[in-house]
């Protein structure tokens, strides 16, 4: 089939479209183009990234006018299957619609309850931003080809509203990140954390924690918003912070392998308690141990395999007792990297996930 992926938000390489499900699409033989904004035009592991110009600048203008030129030129490309990663493009995944294409929606998180803890919405219109939204949200995800969920309580979502609706979870490639020469001995003591870097996924928490071990914190992503990282440095638990900056996937895998833990620390938002973090199966990838947040669902995850440990991410002081815990425990730490990678391969695996996203395919 001659397929279009199309994203006005994302990078051109985003690891869940490009590295993920484009390329696993274009292995299975389809003939797949990826339309993004701000991108050059180029071939990349046999998928066609076609580049859109755009000089929006901020959310709302490119909602406005990014997303059109988006549209366009995905339009142009007279797919057979049309598949849109971000809630923005939702007319368009209709009028695509209308003209007789088939369309899968990639719902990446939960937006109504995302909504809810948007700092740059005012708070008092955050509940009728987030009603409207999933209004509508509703009534085109009936009309679409196929809804693809990156987490089952996505997707049970749209399952009980009818939506031929597939899950296709977020897990890491098992190759990329895993290094399995590490020598435990020669890690650096430190933990870290890679992402997007805010208040509600525990930024202040993280390196407040920090502050009271010997330990250090490999920081890499970007601060958001910019003033977040002023005030951080500000604080007294800055001096065991190694702020990395942007790290590539390369970059990535070698401080994972660095590191003696990875911490996903999200606060207890709605979008946030049945979410399931991409870093937290890529730290699990990498062979460490993951000290993450003590939602239920998440805890069934690192307890169940006994890969790390579950904290109260608004407790600092019981996030540092369990850095500290696992830097002074390095065998009982490589243990638990050694259960999470065991988790990953039988269980957590993009190679798994990549059946059922070609599967769909076939199936519309």
């Amino acid at each position: 089939m001659k397929v279009c992926h199309f994203t006005s938000a994302h990078p051109a390489k985003d690891i869940r479209i490009f590295i993920k499900e484009c390329q696993s699409l274009a292995k299975a033989g389809h003939d797949v183009s990826l339309v993004v904004a701000n991108a050059e035009t180029e071939e990349d592991k046999g998928v066609h990234i076609i580049g859109v110009k755009s000089n929006s600048k901020g959310k709302l203008s490119r909602m406005l006018k990014t997303t059109v030129s988006v549209y366009k030129t995905a339009l142009k490309q007279n797919a057979d299957v049309y598949h849109f990663h971000d809630p923005e493009l939702l007319p368009f995944g209709l009028l695509l619609k209308s003209k007789g294409k088939r369309v899968i929606y990639d719902v990446h998180e939960d937006v109504p309850r995302q909504i809810l803890s948007k700092a740059w919405i005012p708070k008092a219109l955050r509940g009728i931003i987030s009603w409207t939204f999933e209004k509508f949200e509703n009534f085109a995800a009936k009309r679409f080809s196929a809804i693809v969920g990156a987490t089952p309580y996505i997707t049970e979502r749209f399952v009980n509203m009818g939506c031929h609706a597939v899950n296709v979870n977020n897990y890491p490639v098992l190759s990329e990140l895993y290094i399995p020469e590490t020598n435990w001995s020669q890690k650096t003591k430190a933990v870290c954390y890679i992402g997007g870097i805010n208040e509600i996924r525990g930024a202040k928490e993280m390196v407040e924690a920090i502050g009271k071990t010997d330990a250090k914190l490999f920081v890499g992503g970007k601060f958001s918003p910019p003033s977040l990282k002023e005030n951080l440095m500000t604080t007294d638990g800055w001096k065991n912070v190694i702020d990395l900056g942007f790290v590539s996937r390369e970059k990535v895998a070698e401080t994972l392998s660095n590191s003696y833990s990875g911490l996903v620390l999200f606060h207890p938002k709605p979008n946030h308690i049945n979410a399931q973090p991409n870093k937290m199966f890529e730290y699990m990838s990498a062979g460490i141990p993951v000290i993450s947040s003590n939602f239920d669902l998440w805890k069934q995850i690192i307890e169940g395999n006994n890969c790390g440990i579950c904290v109260n991410p608004l407790d600092p002081n019981a996030i540092a007792e369990a850095i500290s815990w696992i830097v002074d425990h390095p065998e009982e730490a490589k243990q638990m990297g050694v259960n999470g990678r065991q988790a990953i391969e039988q269980q957590y695996n993009w190679e798994q996930e990549s059946i059922k996203l070609v599967g769909l395919y076939e199936s519309i």
